[in-house]
């Protein structure tokens, strides 16, 4: 099925959030549009990388969230492998069943 949607959720440490942002925003041949928000990553694989992060005792993310085509969000993950290795950004897919605008 190519035309299954997905959500392809991206959790990005703050020092990258506008980088990310930028360059999901170039990618417009398969990236529509994406909604963010803040979020905080807990647990032990999760790196603190301030002084702030660590005396809360959580990292300050961005949970990135786009909706798209499953063979689009295979083509962006690679993409995203090869400008950001190295980054630890934690991403995973889910199964739309319905998606749509209320006018």
């Amino acid at each position: 099925m190519t035309d299954q949607k997905v959500c392809l959720t991206l959790i990005v440490p703050h020092r990258l959030r506008e980088e990310v942002f930028d360059y999901l925003a170039e990618q417009s041949d398969l990236v529509s549009g994406f909604t963010a928000s803040h979020a905080a990553g807990h647990g032990g694989e999760v790196r603190l990388h301030t002084a702030a992060e660590r005396v809360q005792g959580h990292a300050d993310q961005a949970m990135v969230q786009v909706i798209m085509l499953r063979d689009h969000s295979t083509r962006l993950l690679d993409r995203l492998r090869a400008s950001f290795a190295g980054t630890r950004l934690v991403y995973w897919a889910t199964p739309v069943t319905e998606f749509g605008i209320i006018d």
